[in-house]
């Protein structure tokens, strides 16, 4: 399912435009995004969390030339399903 056909599905289902509903996914996006950029954990009950973990620096390998090398420390986003969610897989 990509954009448009969850906006169509929720726009069908609550019987708002299809463009309102677009606006209002863009804006849930972007609230968890600035969250996770400020670090914070966005919960969604019944649904899930998304939450920022740290990524330590590593050794790892060129794989063209295969010479070790040091992978900078990172941060990626972490999504961990809620029990409602995994219920329904």
């Amino acid at each position: 399912m990509n954009l448009s056909e969850l906006a169509q599905a929720i726009a069908t289902k609550t019987g708002s435009s299809q463009a309102d509903v677009k606006i209002t996914i863009a804006a849930v996006f972007d609230q968890i995004a600035d969250a996770a950029a400020r670090g914070e954990e966005v919960s969604i009950n019944g649904f899930g969390k998304f939450s920022v973990k740290d990524r330590p620096e590593r050794q790892g390998r060129n794989p063209s030339t295969g010479e070790a090398m040091t992978i900078a420390a990172s941060k990626k986003v972490s999504f961990t399903a809620a029990k409602g969610l995994k219920d329904k897989l």
